[in-house]
């Protein structure tokens, strides 16, 4: 039997990428509007275009580093928002009781949820919707949308441009501290969410550092607003000089990206506590805007330690 012929056969083009007439476009070639999909399963689609994905949602938010901490890893905690147009109460929660999108309680206080099923592309633009919902309800109902929200407002254009104050609890208690439970059934129903909160605290001394325990381990987490490509190369120079450490014993293990920025993470050795990371982590933040203001190529080591960063990053939104 003859050998086969190592020779590439001619690329022919596939019938179904062809265009019939000039402008046109094939179903299996890239979308004009740019979304980086197939026309097929973007504007082609017999169902039309799917949700627009927002890279960075919660941009220009008060807050967005602790919003992002809140909706992604942080298991209970509240802040309070002011509406820019009227006086309701609002309170933005990371997580509600069986997940529920929003809750008009008996006295109109709203609450927000952070921690929600929605993915119609845009987070700010489906709590904006959830917000409105809300506003519009009676009290008892609890809030949430089935479809898409469609075009309005984004959380961004609902509230006030005021820092947020942000705090963290132990365990689900707050969901019924004004419930009247003679017979102790709601706040037996908490034992299960409470057991699955980790503890957690927010450091005070900077912004959206969180510290956990998780079993036998504990962690700082710790969302920083910074370019990604900026924050990467910072990180490097630290690790590369040996400041990316905390405190003793601890290591600087990697990060992952949700909702446009990133958040490192560090391994701290049991027993470390929140408390004792507020004076390293005020260090830590003087050394990183110091790398970030480093304008100078990065050097051998530096750049081996920024593809080891890169390669340490885990996408969750």
């Amino acid at each position: 039997m003859g050998k086969k012929s190592r020779t590439r056969p001619e690329h022919r083009t596939d019938p179904s990428e062809r265009t019939g007439t000039a402008g046109e476009v094939g179903p299996r070639q890239p979308c004009p509007c740019g979304s980086g999909r197939r026309f097929k399963a973007c504007h082609g689609s017999v169902d039309g275009p799917p949700p627009l994905f927002v890279s960075r949602p919660f941009e220009g938010l008060p807050g967005e580093t602790d919003v992002i901490a809140l909706r992604e890893f942080v298991p209970s905690a509240t802040a309070p928002l002011t509406l820019r147009d009227g006086d309701r109460t609002v309170v933005l929660c990371s997580l509600l009781p069986m997940a529920a999108p929003a809750l008009v309680r008996q006295d109109g206080t709203i609450w927000l949820g952070l921690q929600v099923q929605h993915g119609f592309g845009d987070p700010s633009r489906d709590l904006a919707a959830v917000l409105e919902k809300a506003l519009a309800a009676d009290a008892g109902e609890v809030v949430g949308l089935t479809d898409p929200p469609g075009e309005g407002p984004r959380l961004q254009d609902l509230l006030a441009e005021q820092p947020l104050e942000v705090s963290v609890h132990d365990g689900f208690d707050w969901w019924v501290a004004d419930v009247d439970d003679p017979t102790g059934s709601v706040h037996a129903s908490l034992e299960a969410a409470n057991a699955a909160a980790n503890p957690s605290a927010r450091l005070q001394s900077v912004q959206a550092a969180y510290w956990t325990r998780m079993g036998s381990k504990e962690h700082l987490r710790w969302v920083m607003p910074h370019d990604e490509d900026q924050l990467l190369t910072a990180l490097a120079r630290l690790h590369a000089a040996g400041k990316d450490d905390l405190v003793e014993g601890s290591r600087f293990v990697g990060m992952f990206r949700a909702h446009g920025l990133l958040a490192p993470v560090w391994d701290l050795p049991v027993g470390t506590g929140a408390e004792v990371l507020e004076e390293p982590a005020v260090r830590f933040a003087a050394d990183l805007e110091a790398a970030l203001a480093d304008g100078s190529a990065l050097s051998t080591q530096e750049r081996s330690a920024r593809n080891g960063l890169a390669n340490r990053q885990l996408t969750i939104r």
